[in-house]
């Protein structure tokens, strides 16, 4: 083998997003990618041929880094409403504890094969893991005024002062709502502001519940609970007669990549509501968080029948057991099996670099590129190789670390 130069083949390796056999990847020392080629095209001995499946590193779209400390505290099964009142009695931990808790989940994250996060973040702790981290994030700031306009000025500002920070680290972010139901217009209007001109994308929770559309049809359900449970003011709130998306929609900028989170209860209608009102729209599915909170995983078919762009996220450890991309695929093919392995993995790679605008160095081995490499394998005991009895070795993350 030559200096510097890795060659790197196996059972099948995720190539042009479907999986093929009799292949290498070329890599250079950085993890680059020099070439893709057929495995007949080199000598035997100059390859380091692997048992398995080989796939780009994985991308989280979804993650709340900074809820790392409360994991095991919170119950699960509850639905949407008792599990944002326990996240709300856990914010306020030693800070000691909370940097240890975000440093470990970064690495558990590594560990697992992931290159990439979408992270959504309300507070400044994650800056010091982020800025060592061998993970690439994208940002998320998130702000919620829970509908209040004329208190809107006081929720904004200690999040604005947050995405300074993040600025100020040298860490790419953008500012982002966190939910329709919590998010006033005047907020929407003050998020746009600050991301006005930018090219970096945001997101933002939606659908995750029947009680969020029930809320805007009618103003009606549990939500109304929570509002009351926090002192929060909704007098001024009209239903709209719709869905949550629409009253997102009309306040979000169209012309930005948007990433809509969890849409677990969201019908093909608004599906294809939401697919006509941009094409630089991504649907991040989390699906051991929707059981861990709801009980209740989104129909996937309809998204595929919709042919939107479908990406993966974990969300955080308050809601997942874990923080593992292939845990995730491992439950939607679990519960729907209907879900392509193949389909699955673009999930996983290349639709969450094109959603966090990272394509053009992740998520795909192409030329020039330096998307990471993990090896999906399983106990050589087994005759066939199947997802569900996976497990995930990271070869090379994006920053040319080799494992």
């Amino acid at each position: 083998m030559q200096h510097n130069i890795h060659k790197i083949s196996a059972d099948q390796i995720f190539v042009d997003g479907m999986l093929r056999e009799d292949s290498v990847v070329v890599f250079d020392n950085s993890g680059k990618v020099l070439s893709v080629d057929k495995l007949a095209d080199h000598n035997a001995d100059e390859i380091d041929k692997r048992q398995g499946v080989l796939v780009p590193g994985f991308i989280n779209t979804h993650c709340h880094l900074e809820l790392s400390h409360m994991k095991g505290r919170v119950a699960t099964g509850t639905g949407l409403i008792p599990f944002i009142q326990s996240v709300v009695q856990f914010r306020d931990i030693e800070q000691s504890v909370i940097h240890q808790a975000i440093h470990s989940a970064d690495k558990e994250l590594s560990d697992n094969g992931v290159v990439a996060v979408g992270d959504i973040s309300n507070k400044i702790d994650t800056i010091m893991a982020k800025a060592s981290s061998d993970i690439e994030y994208m940002n998320f700031i998130e702000a919620f005024d829970f509908l209040d306009d004329e208190k809107c000025e006081d929720y904004f500002q200690p999040y604005l002062e947050v995405y300074e920070s993040y600025k100020d680290a040298g860490l790419i972010c953008s500012m982002v709502p966190h939910a329709p139901y919590s998010v006033s217009k005047t907020l929407f209007e003050k998020i746009n502001k600050v991301n006005n001109g930018s090219k970096l994308p945001v997101s933002i929770h939606n659908q995750e519940t029947t009680h969020e559309n029930q809320f805007f049809k009618t103003k009606e359900g549990d939500l109304l609970k929570f509002y009351s449970g926090f002192g929060l003011p909704i007098e001024s709130f009209t239903p709209t007669g719709k869905t949550s998306t629409h009253y997102a929609f009309q306040h979000m900028n169209k012309s930005q990549k948007t990433v809509l989170v969890h849409n677990t209860v969201m019908s093909l209608d608004d599906i294809q509501f939401a697919k006509g009102w941009s094409s630089e729209l991504y649907f991040a599915t989390c699906a051991n968080a929707n059981l861990y909170i709801e009980n209740k995983l989104p129909y996937y078919k309809d998204f595929i029948d919709a042919d939107v762009v479908m990406t993966i996220g974990t969300d955080s450890l308050t809601s997942n057991w874990q923080l593992s991309i292939l845990e995730e695929i491992k439950t939607i093919q679990r519960f729907q099996s209907y879900v392509t392995t193949e389909e699955v993995l673009r999930w996983a790679t290349i639709n969450g670099a094109k959603a966090l605008g990272m394509v053009d160095t992740l998520g795909s081995f192409e030329i020039g590129k330096k998307p990471g490499a993990n090896l999906l394998t399983q106990d050589s005991k087994k005759e066939t190789f199947s997802l569900q009895d996976a497990s995930v070795i990271p070869i090379v993350n994006a920053k040319g670390k080799w494992y």
